[in-house]
């Protein structure tokens, strides 16, 4: 076969290149890496600190959406619990720190929630 050299450098950098995405991702930021703290003076959360890292903005969306479009402001946490449904008034109740929780998670994940077109960004922290 003619060339062959080159054809067998030619699939090592075509494979490189279709898998540098995946080895990027491996050697990227984890969610652990930001930094964050969970707010020390909060005794429980709606949701579980699992459920709340991966499912945080479905819930808000939820929430939203119970709240304006249904009028039901109650929120029946996965143990029972009953929660009223608001941003302002639970949430960040012990999530106050907007610079140090949210926005430093948001930065660190490349994420641009859109909550703060309606809310107002917590006193003190911006």
């Amino acid at each position: 076969m003619y060339n062959s050299k080159a054809v067998i450098i030619g699939i090592i950098i075509f494979v490189v290149l279709f898998t540098s995405p995946f080895w990027a991702s491996m050697l990227g930021k984890h969610y652990s890496s930001t930094g964050l703290s969970l707010p020390k003076d909060a005794k429980e959360c709606v949701e579980s600190v699992e459920f709340m890292r991966d499912k945080h903005m479905q819930l808000l969306n939820e929430w939203r959406d119970e709240a304006l479009r249904k009028e039901n402001r109650i929120y029946v946490a996965s143990n029972g619990k009953k929660w009223t449904i608001s941003l302002q008034n639970t949430c960040l109740k012990c999530h106050s720190d907007y610079k140090g929780f949210c926005e430093k998670c948001h930065q660190a994940n490349s994420v641009d929630p859109y909550c703060w077109t309606c809310h107002l960004i917590p006193q003190g922290s911006k």
